[in-house]
């Protein structure tokens, strides 16, 4: 696992891990899917004034700027805000999603000419559920890593400056 140095106002320093797989998955399902659940609702009241694959546009481009400053700083570890590349990559795997998520719909509507608001967004939800996967693993593999180098948490000049604490030192504090 990639350690980072973190800091307490006492000015210790200690390691920061990087969530496994499994722990990021399940951060990025309560990150991604909440910033999922609260769109879903926004398409709803957006499509009552705009035509429905606009309103998924202008709620993909808002959500994925959002979720991806939460997987950015909670979900993959990395600890600092997204860049423009991290922004970048994310947009490309969102576009692929809202691409999933109007082809769902199409099919709906075509099989369905006039489905209900429960029946839309089931279908709207397990469409951006599947595409949540693909997103996960991409975001993992490509666009927060785990391989690219450390980013420090602090300028490179004050960590000279820092002491760490022995275990004596430790065992006087407590």
């Amino acid at each position: 696992m990639m350690e980072q140095l973190d800091h307490t106002t006492r000015g210790l320093r200690r390691p920061r891990t990087t969530p496994g797989p499994f722990a990021a998955f399940l951060r990025f399902v309560l990150c991604g899917g909440g910033v999922g659940l609260l769109s879903s609702g926004a398409v709803v009241v957006l499509a009552a004034v705009m035509p429905w694959v606009a309103a998924n546009a202008v709620v993909t481009v808002v959500s994925t700027v959002i979720a991806t400053e939460l997987h950015a700083r909670f979900t993959f570890g990395s600890g600092h805000r997204a860049g423009r590349r991290e922004h970048l990559r994310s947009a490309g795997s969102a576009a692929a999603a809202y691409l999933v998520t109007c082809a769902a719909m199409a099919v709906l509507h075509l099989v369905q000419e006039t489905p209900g608001a429960l029946v839309e967004q089931a279908v709207y939800l397990s469409a951006c559920g599947l595409a949540g996967i693909g997103r996960f693993v991409v975001l993992r593999l490509f666009v927060f890593r785990q391989g690219r180098a450390a980013v420090p948490t602090v300028p490179a000049a004050e960590l000279g400056t820092w002491q760490v604490a022995g275990a004596r030192t430790l065992c006087e504090a407590a």
